[in-house]
């Protein structure tokens, strides 16, 4: 449906709409909601970082919602700074908070058991952990992760196949931080590697699988059918995702065609076949559990220059692959916003009315006072009347002669007039007869007439009556 000009007037962009507290305290193991207390008309989109970096849904305990940010079973790292960006099309606002982690939860205290103020060993950085199969190839570096907090502060253990590494051979991994670095591997390397972190409240652990491959034909391939030809309405919002499996992780880069009279729109393009291309911004690459790789395009309000071929490209140092796509934009079906009503370059209806009726009664007003003019010639004493005859309809324009022997009269009267007619006539001979000119009268009806419509049609009969 389409805004109105009020709902046009109404819209505002993104703004704090409550008391924010800045400073969050939360404990070891509890959950916790930030809220962004954010209105706007239309409803913002919100964005949510930590550090910097965008909390996604690969982020397992984080869950963004429609109010604010919950987090569950609290770790140590998730100290630190978090945003909500809310916008929309008429600003943004940011609301910031800074998260401080405290002391976990009381336990009941037990013989020889754990310190009431101990916390079982948690992974702070699940999201880091989701790719288990890795596939690189010879003389690549692979780093393993298992960042993990706990009170007291847990220890790790690394073991390949099950067996604990030893500490030459940790030592050429390079240990540091909660994660193992296999550097310059061979197939050797090859293996189960797991990691067991512990301290006297408990146990965690996670295996990764790593597989190290001879350097044949390791281009990147796309896989699966995506990108495919996608539609979306003028003004909605679509995207393009693009698979690509490789042996180490690949540059994914999204290229849209150019035509050749949009060249001078753009600072610089590539040429891919026989076709110009322009380079489009990219997003994140995501690891997938199956050692592929994802990136989506997301394009938002789409419109008609969105419209076209785009290409995914997957590249690495020993080549690319790439897959076109073509996206089409419906056109625009509704109608512009007009700020003003529809019917303003119309004449109002008083108007169209009252000019042709003024020109009339201006006209009968004309034609009345001059048939009055001839009607109060005051007839003489004794001069015959001659009623039974009419004289023609087209005679009744003629007007009173102001004969020069009667300068006291203003004019002379019909029936003089019409004796003076008739001696003339006679003087001239038989043959002619007499012409004899009647008084005319005049009578003028105005009618107006009224609909349910509001609309007046007034007019006016003149009738002439001989």
């Amino acid at each position: 449906e389409q805004p109105s000009p009020i709902q046009l007037l109404q819209t505002r962009p993104p703004r704090v709409s409550d008391r924010v507290t800045h400073r969050q305290t939360a404990r070891l193991g509890s959950a916790i909601k930030l809220p962004c207390p954010v209105e706007a008309d239309p409803p913002p989109f919100i964005r949510w970082t930590k550090d910097g970096r965008i909390i996604h849904s690969g982020w397992i305990r984080f869950r963004v919602l429609r109010m604010g940010l919950k987090i569950k079973e609290v770790e140590a790292d998730d100290a630190g700074t978090f945003n909500c960006q809310a916008t929309n099309g008429f600003g943004s606002v940011n609301v910031n908070y800074t998260l401080i982690i405290i002391g976990g939860y009381e336990a009941p205290c037990c013989a020889d058991g754990p310190d009431s103020s101990d916390t079982r060993p948690r992974f702070t950085q699940p999201e880091k952990m989701r790719r288990r199969v890795i596939a690189c190839p010879v003389g690549s570096t692979v780093r393993l992760k298992c960042s993990a907090s706990g009170n007291p502060r847990p220890d790790i253990v690394w073991l390949k196949d099950d067996r604990p590494l030893t500490e030459q051979e940790v030592g050429e991994g390079r240990q540091r931080k909660w994660t193992l670095s296999l550097k310059n591997v061979v197939p050797e390397h090859s293996g189960k590697y797991t990691c067991r972190v512990s301290n006297r409240a408990g146990e965690i652990n996670a295996t990764y699988k790593v597989e190290v491959i001879q350097r044949t034909s390791s281009k990147p391939v796309l896989t699966g059918t995506h990108p495919v030809n996608t539609t979306v309405d003028y003004g909605g919002t679509t995207s393009l995702q693009c698979k690509v499996r490789s042996d180490v992780k690949p540059v994914i880069q999204w290229l849209k065609r150019v035509e050749s009279h949009e060249e001078s729109r753009y600072n610089s393009t590539i040429e891919v076949g026989d076709h110009r291309f322009v380079v489009l911004p990219t997003g994140e690459v995501w690891s997938r559990p199956d050692g592929s790789y994802l990136n989506k395009l997301l394009i938002t309000r789409a419109k008609e220059d969105d419209a076209g071929m785009y290409i995914c490209l997957g590249a690495n140092t020993m080549g690319y692959s790439f897959r076109s796509a073509f996206l089409t934009v419906l056109p625009d079906t509704k109608p512009p916003v007009s700020l003003l009503p529809s019917n303003t370059s119309s004449l109002p209806w008083p108007v169209i009315i009252g000019i042709p009726a003024g020109i009339v009664f201006i006209f009968a007003t004309v034609l009345l006072w001059f048939c009055q003019s001839r009607k109060h010639c005051p007839p003489p004493s004794g001069a015959p009347t001659q009623s039974s005859h009419r004289a023609p309809y087209r005679e009744r324009d003629r007007g009173c002669p102001v004969p020069s022997s009667s300068p006291d009269k203003d004019c002379l009267n019909y029936e003089d007039y019409l004796a003076q007619q008739q001696l003339l006539l006679s003087q001239a001979g038989p043959s002619v007869p007499p012409k004899i000119y009647p008084k005319i009268y005049t009578d003028i009806h105005t009618h107006t007439h009224s609909h349910v419509d509001g609309k007046v049609h007034q007019h006016q009969h003149i009738h002439f009556q001989c």
